[in-house]
Formats: structure tokens, C-alpha cells, sequence
């Protein structure tokens, strides 16, 4: 079981905490309260628990979590080579979302999971909202090695995705 945090959307720049229902927290109170819940139920997967800019919070957290979950930087790395790079010197997470249409073409999907994968960095493929029923990123998943694939709630376009693992699966199995 997995979550999405979208810290960046909890983090107000004006008071350089996350705000939340149960008021304002520090970055240390925050990776406290996430690394309990990673314990508590099980997670093996946590996206974007940080504000996007935070790569030595990424690096805490990981730090504290990443033996025994992935932590995945979406909004961190954006599908982006260079900040991929700058997340591996900094040790800032174990996991790479990948968006082949953020990134924009083959070649730079390609090299953001090739660096990842070099450094020992999980890939997950993801769609992006606004997405049709084509599967191309289930074979994309598939050939590069990703961990996951990240369809998002049931609908007709991510069962499309789903159905098209199953029978790649049975074509190469």
C-alpha cells in the first residue's frame, strides 16, 4: 500500500511549514508523523511526502524510511535528468516518478530511468490527468524495467493500461 502525500500542496513558503487540519508543523514534526505512518500501516510507498524543493527533507525522510519504502519523488524530479542528478548526490529518495509525456520525448524518458536505475533508483511509470485509453506506457513500463506502473483510480482509460499488463505479461511469461 502506497500514498501520495502532495506536501507541496500542504507547504506554505511564508511560514516555512506544512499547514495542515491539525494546524502547522516543521519539516522535522512533519517527517516524524509520515515516518510513523509508514510503520503504522505497512506503507512500501510514499510520493512526495516533502515540498517540491526540499531535497534535504527527501534525504531525512529517506534517510529514515528508505529500507523499508520507497519514497518517490514526483514533483521533486518532474521526469527531469538534472534533477534527478542533484536528487541522487543529495541521497534525497530511493524511487523516481516517471511522466513520459511531462519529459516530453522517448529519449529523455529514457535517460531519466537509465540514470535512476544506474544509482540504484526505482522507476515508477505514471500517467498524467487528462489521459486516454492508449497503453503505450504499459509497454513503456514493461521495457524499462519499472517497478510500477501508477494508472490512478479505476476508470475506462486506467483499466485500458491494466488490461494491457495482463496480456503483455502472458505474451512474455
Amino acid at each position: 500500500m502506497g500514498i501520495d502525500v502532495a506536501a507541496s500542496q500542504m507547504w506554505d513558503e511564508d511560514s516555512r511549514c506544512y499547514v495542515d487540519r491539525n494546524g502547522r508543523h516543521t519539516t522535522e514534526d512533519h517527517i516524524a508523523s509520515l515516518a510513523e505512518i509508514v510503520d503504522r500501516y505497512g506503507l512500501v510507498y510514499v510520493e512526495d511526502p516533502l515540498y517540491e524543493e526540499d531535497f534535504s527533507g527527501f534525504a531525512d525522510f529517506t534517510e529514515q524510511v528508505g529500507d523499508r519504502c520507497l519514497v518517490c519523488g514526483d514533483d521533486l524530479f518532474v521526469t527531469n535528468a538534472s534533477r534527478i542528478a542533484e536528487g541522487i548526490e543529495t541521497g534525497s529518495a530511493n524511487c523516481v516518478l516517471i511522466k513520459p509525456n511531462q519529459v516530453g520525448t522517448l529519449t529523455d524518458t529514457f535517460e531519466a530511468i537509465h540514470l535512476s536505475h544506474v544509482h540504484g533508483m526505482e522507476t515508477v511509470m505514471s500517467h498524467r490527468s487528462g489521459e486516454t485509453t492508449d497503453t503505450t506506457i504499459a509497454h513503456l513500463a514493461t521495457a524499462f524495467g519499472c517497478v510500477f506502473l501508477k494508472t490512478g483510480t479505476v476508470g475506462g482509460e486506467r483499466i485500458a493500461k491494466l488490461n494491457e499488463l495482463i496480456r503483455i505479461e502472458e505474451q512474455i511469461a
